[in-house]
């Protein structure tokens, strides 16, 4: 069994066939589904693609990009949900920044506001977090070193920067998505290994970021099965271990 921990399927990409992306994903092998909390105005549909299929579960958050429209108070009906596992994705994203100095330190400055805010939101839950970090490794880390609760959380399509392993000791979890599978990836192949096998994680990011030799198309959480036999062979586990670790992980840390 696989659990994809980041499938975006309230996307309007899905909504014409998502029943039958769901029924694909079952057919190889990957039989849970969890749907990160990044726009807001995505959020009813998320919960109800939750309410609909019994294998699905969702998260409640702001994306760094969306900082200016988080409002805690519109998303705690959503945490309340019983099908509502973990707070995000949450985190710091320093891809787009304005041109002036003067723009960027603002930015900057609220990125880090919203993210801590969530994060004290998931410690007061006990919920764990989905972290998104976009070359902002450093500021992200010393913000979950500082205010991370027991409960840890997974770094989202984790971005192989080395110094980010230190929060396997934070109850921190890695998840690895079709990015592995790219032939530019050297840097998270090489840093791949040096992950502990118990805080492995597998996800697709779907609709984005689908694994080779599908790129290009529209990703979906049935490529999951790419991403273990890739984990698989940089790791000399068999991909059945991938699985089990993997699910075993993700069940740990989102109790599913």
């Amino acid at each position: 069994m696989i659990i994809d921990t980041h499938c975006h399927l309230d996307d309007k990409r899905y909504d014409e066939d998502l029943d039958e992306v769901i029924a694909r994903a079952e057919e190889a092998g990957v039989e849970k589904f969890i749907i990160p909390g990044a726009d807001p105005e995505t959020l009813d549909r998320a919960l109800r693609i939750a309410e609909k299929y019994e294998n699905v579960y969702f998260a409640v958050g702001v994306h760094p990009y969306d900082a200016r429209s988080y409002e805690r108070g519109m998303l705690e009906p959503f945490a309340a949900h019983p099908k509502c596992v973990a707070i995000g994705e949450c985190g710091l994203d320093y891809f787009r920044l304005p041109e002036s100095e003067e723009e960027i330190a603002a930015e900057k400055a609220l990125q880090k506001e919203v993210f801590v805010d969530q994060i004290e939101w998931a410690k007061t839950l006990k919920k764990p977090l989905i972290v998104h970090i976009r070359e902002a490794s450093a500021d992200a880390l010393a913000l979950l070193e500082a205010h991370a609760g027991e409960e840890g959380g997974v770094l989202h399509c984790y971005n192989a920067d080395a110094s980010l392993l230190k929060l396997a000791e934070y109850n921190f979890y890695y998840g690895i998505g079709g990015v592995l599978t790219f032939k530019n990836a050297r840097k998270l192949v090489n840093v791949f290994t040096q992950i502990p096998q118990e805080r492995l994680l597998i996800e697709t990011d779907a609709p984005y970021l689908t694994p080779h030799p599908h790129r290009g198309e529209r990703n979906e959480p049935a490529y999951c099965r790419l991403v273990a036999e890739k984990m698989s062979e940089l790791s000399g586990m068999p991909v059945e271990t991938i699985e089990r670790v993997t699910t075993e992980n993700t069940a740990r840390l989102f109790g599913i």
